[in-house]
């Protein structure tokens, strides 16, 4: 369980330096949802293990080792979500709670054979790239979908920060990856926008979900 624990916060620490590399003990205390006492105790033995660096009143700094360790584990995370969905028949709404039990397995076999069943998959069902076992990430160069201008036309491959709600709000709309999306326009005043799609055309979505929509031109 203490490993497991270890894990999650390095996870946590990991995606934290991605948004903001001034990681504060506030934050990751937010992050994990508990007190700073809590995180204060574990930030020492984080420390201990050579994951990250620790000054009194400073930010935390996540170690080079300490990112090569949660990259490994976000790659069995992400490894068991593709599996779940490719083999398994899970939707991608459904794999993230069960991906979180499965990424604390210890046996690299159990998950390379995993990865050589589906055939090598680059990315999780949600588009997120799945880091090799050097812990190195392959990050495409996307962008959302709120950045696109009207008369565009683009593929939809990723999902930033995906919620549970939000995957079930784009299994209604028939939103897919892989999908090609027109923009057909862009409301000034919300920035809210118009698309079309498959048999869809002219379905207006929020500028909060387009910005979750991470697309590649054509």
């Amino acid at each position: 369980m203490s490993s497991i624990i270890k894990e999650n916060y390095l996870k946590a620490l990991f995606f934290l330096n991605e948004k903001d590399t001034a990681i504060t003990l506030t934050n990751l205390g937010k992050k994990m949802q508990v007190s700073k006492p809590t995180v204060n105790n574990m930030v020492k033995k984080l420390q201990a293990k050579g994951w990250i660096e620790y000054t009194k009143y400073k930010p935390l700094r996540i170690t080079e080792e300490g990112k090569r360790v949660a990259a490994l584990v976000i790659r069995k995370h992400r490894i068991s979500e593709m599996f779940l969905a490719q083999i398994m028949g899970f939707g991608w709404e459904e794999v993230h709670e069960i991906a979180e039990e499965l990424e604390h397995i210890k046996s690299e076999k159990f998950f390379d054979r995993m990865n050589e069943l589906m055939g090598f998959p680059s990315v999780d069902p949600h588009g997120s790239p799945i880091p090799d076992k050097d812990g190195n990430f392959n990050n495409p160069n996307y962008i959302s979908l709120a950045e696109v201008p009207p008369k565009s036309t683009v593929i939809f491959k990723a999902i930033r920060d995906s919620s549970t709600n939000l995957l079930l709000f784009l299994n209604k709309k028939q939103l897919t990856l892989g999908t090609k999306i027109t923009v057909q326009d862009i409301e000034p005043f919300d920035k809210s926008i118009s698309i079309s799609y498959s048999d869809f055309s002219n379905l207006q979505l929020s500028n909060s979900v387009a910005l979750h929509l991470l697309v590649k031109k054509i």
